[in-house]
């Protein structure tokens, strides 16, 4: 049976009680507020849920996972870094590339990026706790991700792609900024994708995944601001 939660206190049964299924449904419930997102992000569980859904939390075992060091560039994808002409900025449109990820993904299979999500990692962008990667072609929006980052580790939530290789683009850029000015330790790419295995994300388990969040977000984490450039 699958917890309902209330939507106060912030309170989420143990990530044990997750089903027994890749995507691992924990709980349903609860709300989008800061509070939540920061206590889920915290505990490896995340929201993911169809807009006519109630929300619904997740903690997949197993976890994918991109270690920088760990990161590939294959030799195409570096020469199209040096010579394609996009470049990367950090935090300089959210809005626009969490909004570019919903049309996309709706225009492809469905999305659950809704508007109440939309607005829901906005606010954690205002706070500090969300980011984004834009990856521009001249003055246009080509590609870019989104998510969360606390302490070292970043949750990547979702990515968009305009230009062949503009999201992996913004992935290597995103892992090169963190490591440079906030010692990245872990991007977390939660489910296997084979696209995000090509470029050097492995799969751990849940176990793995929890005892590297204590290690790499303090007890009492303050916010992560990545500055504006």
């Amino acid at each position: 049976m699958i917890e309902w939660l209330a939507p106060w206190p912030v309170d989420f049964p143990p990530l044990e009680n997750a089903l027994e299924t890749p995507n691992g449904l924990l709980a349903a419930g609860g709300d989008l507020t800061p509070e939540w997102l920061l206590a889920a992000y915290q505990r490896g569980i995340f929201p993911w849920f169809n807009e006519d859904d109630p929300i619904l939390w997740w903690s997949p075992d197993p976890r994918m996972v991109l270690f920088p060091e760990s990161l590939r560039v294959r030799r195409s994808l570096a020469k199209r870094l040096r010579n394609s002409g996009m470049t990367a900025t950090f935090d300089q449109a959210f809005e626009a590339v969490i909004t570019q990820c919903a049309a996309q993904r709706q225009a492809q299979e469905g999305t659950w990026i809704s508007s109440d999500i939309i607005n829901a990692y906005v606010t954690m962008h205002q706070l500090g706790h969300g980011h984004s990667v834009e990856v521009w072609e001249g003055d246009m929006l080509v590609g870019g991700l989104y998510g969360i980052m606390l302490g070292r580790v970043f949750f990547g939530e979702s990515m968009f792609s305009i230009r062949p290789d503009s999201s992996k683009i913004a992935l290597v850029r995103l892992v090169e900024w963190l490591s440079r000015h906030h010692d990245l330790a872990l991007v977390d790419c939660q489910m296997h994708t084979s696209h995000l295995a090509s470029m050097g994300a492995c799969d751990i388990s849940r176990d793995q995944f929890n005892a590297l969040l204590k290690r790499y977000i303090p007890a009492d984490f303050q916010e992560t601001v990545i500055p504006r450039r």
